[in-house]
């Protein structure tokens, strides 16, 4: 038997949510660097693409120029006389299964050289130690400097300001106070925070800074898209999307996941089957929830929140903790892809987080079942969808989908501002 290509559903315009705050942030970012040693930009796991933000790229790029990095070749440095590290974290490592995320890293070592990229967790020691060192080691690597600044960047709520909280509690001995505020909703930090110190010796300080959004998402498919990713993440401010549209590609997601044994089978009664339709498993959800209004009708927007908030927490660990989705697997904690399926039977789509789809073939099946590294392919098919993801950004930029009407027309007043100063100066 063949899956079927699990189509996704049709989303909404992606709303623009782009506060003072993160503007007046995204202003003072150039003026920032200059006194910053290291960026530290934060990165969902379950989002290792759609989390970048593209709007900072231009600030990072003058900053690693003007501190001896070479223009031509981004892993060789000209003039090293103070640190300059640009280090990304794909946080909340918990939340994507075990067996991509060294693809992952393979394959953007390849696409992005210059960064240095890790996956960690505030919940694994391990992971906040590794991280804790390495910002050590670079201040060990410029003793004449008095110390090392690390400037933390990233989209809101990836989780910037509990992972620093973390790396205090990691490299401060003895009881340390929380730092940061921390909340589930996106937004808590809009202002840069004093100086936090996360190491006595070398003197290491960092400081958090407000989450900054994408100015505007874009347009057509991939812009709703986009949205619709964040907003799951809770990236987004709540309420700017109706929660049954969530739930609607939330389950289109956890099918391309895992098509034959979806998480979210784990909120149905036992023996459920796999749905494609959205009003159905709402129904049996909130059937299976009590979840009634007046009348005796079942309350479906209730179940979708419910659906939501669920795969927020609980659901994602369950999510993550599935093999590689040809067949069933079993044991929830392997680290590199498992094959079970009979020849003949496999799923067409493939998903790792929810960045990464791809179609697999019979005869990549076969090759897979013959003893050829999954891991090698994996990473193949993620180093294309990267690439097919950077391709997309910059037909965006060269077409200007990347901005709203509202930002064309206010650059076209200050461009004919600009144009009539200069013509009554040459008079």
């Amino acid at each position: 038997m063949v899956l079927p290509h699990i189509l996704p559903p049709i989303l909404p315009i992606a709303p623009s949510w782009f506060p003072g705050h993160m503007m007046k942030f995204t202003r003072m970012l150039p003026a920032l660097l200059t006194r910053t040693d290291v960026v530290l930009e934060i990165r969902d796991s379950r989002l290792p693409l759609t989390s970048i933000n593209r709007s900072l790229e231009g600030a990072l790029r003058k900053w690693r120029l003007e501190r001896g990095w070479d223009p031509n070749n981004p892993t060789r440095r000209i003039i090293a006389a103070e640190a300059c590290e640009h280090i990304v974290v794909l946080n909340k490592r918990d939340l994507v299964p075990e067996w991509g995320t060294e693809p992952f890293r393979l394959a953007m070592a390849k696409k992005f050289p210059h960064q240095r990229l890790l996956f960690a967790s505030w919940q694994r020691p391990r992971d906040i130690r590794n991280l804790s060192e390495i910002l050590v080691n670079i201040a060990k690597q410029h003793p004449h400097a008095m110390e090392l600044n690390v400037l933390v960047i990233g989209m809101p709520n990836v989780g910037k300001s509990t992972l620093l909280n973390a790396l205090r509690h990691m490299g401060i001995k003895g009881r340390t106070p929380k730092a940061f505020q921390t909340s589930v909703n996106p937004g808590m930090t809009q202002a840069l925070s004093t100086r936090l110190k996360l190491s006595l010796d070398p003197l290491v300080y960092a400081y958090d800074t407000p989450g900054v959004m994408l100015p505007f998402l874009g347009r057509g498919v991939e812009g709703a898209e986009r949205g619709i990713k964040l907003a799951l993440i809770a990236g987004i401010k709540e309420g700017m999307y109706d929660m049954q549209t969530l739930a609607a590609y939330l389950l289109y997601r956890l099918n391309v996941l895992n098509p034959i044994a979806p998480a979210y089978l784990h909120l149905l009664p036992p023996r459920s089957q796999p749905t494609f339709d959205l009003e159905d498993f709402l129904t049996n959800l909130a059937q299976r929830m009590g979840m009634i209004r007046r009348g005796a009708e079942l309350d479906l927007a209730r179940a979708a929140v419910y659906f939501v908030r669920w795969w927020r927490e609980e659901g994602g660990l369950l999510s993550a903790s599935s093999g590689f989705n040809i067949g069933v697997n079993t044991n929830s904690s392997a680290t590199s892809p498992q094959f079970t399926t009979p020849p003949g039977q496999f799923p067409s789509t493939q998903g790792w987080g929810f960045d990464f789809q791809w179609d697999l073939q019979p005869h990549e099946v076969t090759s897979l079942q013959g003893g050829i590294d999954p891991t090698t392919q994996v990473q193949d098919k993620m180093e294309r969808c990267i690439q097919d993801y950077v391709e997309m950004t910059d037909r965006e930029e060269s077409e200007e989908n990347n901005v709203s009407q509202t930002q064309v027309k206010k650059r076209r007043v200050f461009e004919e501002k600009l144009k009539r100063r200069m013509k009554h100066e040459r008079r």
